[in-house]
């Protein structure tokens, strides 16, 4: 970036009155609030959070520097909407695969099923079978970690992390478990796909 281009020592000064004046807001709003679900205090901290993105940034253009603290903010850039000390959360995990070899995958089933004391072949017969007995078997991590084992081949990948003002009751959700996620409780998103991969290889050819 040219000299020219960059902010000036006084739009980062006023970025950084901006950040003071937006931490007296959150926290004279915090001190009135009223319940954890306040609307002033989610109002407050998007607005300190915004000011210190801002801050952050015009202070790395002109002095190369950042600031020591992040505001979590989720992957696709809706604003966090959640409570600032969350008492409960959910995980919520997507992982896709390919079936890349349907004998491999039916023999492991397979393989499961002459261990049960009453098994039944018909359990493990096909595609879907096979799915049903190797997931009743294994936790969803091991398979990740053993997929190729299984015939299968990976996919794209996301774990999201969703703040939750109170644990949900037993029971209350398993008839629709992700029909009710409210992306501005989200607070981290962690995802995996080749096209990342793409995208930093076409970075490096470009830097070549």
């Amino acid at each position: 970036m040219s000299d020219a281009a960059q902010p000036t020592a006084a739009e980062v000064r006023a970025a950084a009155e901006a950040v003071k004046t937006a931490l007296d807001r959150h926290l004279a709003a915090v001190e009135r609030r009223t319940g954890d679900d306040d609307p002033a205090v989610y109002a407050a901290f998007n607005e300190l959070a915004a000011a210190a993105e801002e801050y952050d940034e015009l202070l790395y253009e002109r002095y190369d520097e950042v600031t020591p603290f992040e505001i979590p903010a989720p992957e696709d850039g809706v604003p966090y909407r959640g409570p600032s000390e969350p008492r409960a959360f959910s995980v919520l995990i997507r992982r896709d695969y390919q079936v890349a070899e349907p004998l491999r995958l039916v023999a492991q089933a397979q393989r499961v099923s002459a261990f049960d004391r009453e098994p039944d072949p018909a359990d493990a017969a096909g595609t879907a079978g096979a799915l049903g007995v190797l997931f009743g078997e294994y936790e969803p991590d091991e398979i990740a970690s053993r997929y190729k084992e299984f015939g299968l081949e990976e996919g794209d990948s996301t774990l999201w992390i969703a703040a939750a003002e109170e644990p949900a009751e037993p029971g209350e959700w398993l008839s629709a478990p992700f029909d009710h996620t409210d992306a501005g409780q989200v607070l981290h998103r962690f995802e995996v796909s080749s096209v990342f991969d793409d995208e930093e290889a076409d970075e490096a050819d470009a830097l070549r």
